[in-house]
């Protein structure tokens, strides 16, 4: 049986697509190709607007789903070329789609991902799968994460350990052998330190986190940071801009007086998703030995320092470790989901997502030899 599948995900840093071409006949997936495909700067600009503003343009929003769909598209095919493959060659394309709103704590909860999937399967003739978050929410959960089951099947072991995806948003993953997986966004991944190296003139992102190791922590910020209500919830609970953004910060830097510089600002951002990482592990995972970590945040030199600094019983790799390129994994997570919901299996996790139920994630998009 064809077991090649081309996952496609953009993340809230909303930077661009990670693309993957993977053979998933054993797990966690043997990569063929893969690629990134950056936004171009006036498109991410019209996403961030879109996904900051209260009241939105409908005709924006249209043309944005288009125009995101088009890119992503044009990613898949990107794939193939690489790996030197036609598309009759890929069993089926999953697409995360690029994320707009996700609102989990409204009655009733909602999410939207944009990137038209008819556009993805008519350009590239390959069955897509997306729109994989709102059938868990319709099943009464929170949409978010949808990653833990993968990391279940691909990285379970015969002891606890614990899978760290660090994007905009950072989620854990807890897998106890023989017992329930446990999954959660645990607050800001990046986001914040990229908005505020942005607003700073350092570029989209504080590349290595070199900014933020010149500048110190402010304890009377990181307490104020900490002290969301979010923080201390108990899973199943997801996230995202719509909560941690560059206002949710101000609010929290008014008052300081002095106020701290800029670098320290980044400094102490860069505290808050290590710390917040630490006190989520310290909760729900304190038997874990071992954290396997993926996402952009693996390569923030300063923040890997700053994890293993507040978890020395923890010994942290990669997910390269266990054969799993750490930029690909959640790319690979989504091609994962589309085969599952191609066979017909569930794709959510009711402990991890808050479901009433298992279900079959996502609507099926027919290439144009079929499914």
């Amino acid at each position: 049986m064809n077991e090649r599948y081309i996952g496609l995900m953009s993340g809230t840093s909303m930077d661009g697509i990670d693309g993957v071409l993977v053979d998933l006949s054993t797990l966690p997936g043997h990569v063929l190709a893969a690629c990134h495909a950056a936004y171009p700067p006036a498109l991410r600009e019209r996403l961030l607007v879109l996904a900051q503003a209260p009241r939105a343009p409908f005709s924006e929003l249209l043309s944005l789903d288009m125009e995101v769909g088009r890119h992503f598209a044009e990613t898949a095919a990107q794939v193939l070329e690489s790996a030197g493959l036609t598309a009759a060659a890929v069993r089926a394309i999953g697409s995360h789609g690029q994320t707009i709103r996700h609102l989990p704590g409204q009655s009733p909860g909602s999410t939207l991902q944009i990137g038209d999937p008819n556009i993805i399967a008519e350009r590239s003739g390959i069955t897509t799968v997306a729109d994989f978050r709102r059938r868990d929410m319709a099943a009464g959960g929170e949409g978010a994460p949808l990653v833990p089951a993968f990391h279940a099947a691909a990285f379970a072991g015969d002891a606890c350990r614990a899978v760290l995806n660090i994007g905009g948003i950072a989620n854990l993953t807890v897998l106890n052998p023989g017992g329930e997986v446990l999954g959660f966004d645990t607050g800001p991944g990046n986001l914040l330190m990229d908005a505020w190296a942005q607003r700073h003139g350092h570029g989209p992102m504080d590349r290595d986190g070199a900014w933020a190791a010149g500048g110190r922590v402010d304890q009377r910020l990181l307490t104020r940071l900490m002290d969301d209500p979010y923080f201390r919830r108990p899973p199943p609970k997801s996230t995202g801009r719509e909560h941690f953004n560059l206002p949710w910060l101000e609010k929290r830097l008014q008052g300081l007086d002095p106020p701290p510089p800029a670098c320290d600002v980044q400094a102490t951002l860069c505290e808050l998703t290590a710390t917040s990482i630490r006190e989520a592990l310290h909760r729900h995972a304190a038997q874990a030995r071992e954290l396997l970590v993926c996402g952009g945040g693996v390569h923030n030199d300063h923040l890997m320092a700053r994890l293993r600094a507040l978890l020395p019983a923890q010994q942290i790799r990669s997910t390269a470790a266990l054969g799993l390129d750490p930029d690909l994994v959640e790319a690979v997570a989504f091609a994962w989901l589309a085969r599952e919901t191609l066979a017909g299996r569930a794709g959510n996790l009711p402990a991890v997502t808050g479901a009433r139920r298992a279900v079959v994630l996502g609507g099926i998009y027919p290439g144009r030899t079929g499914i």
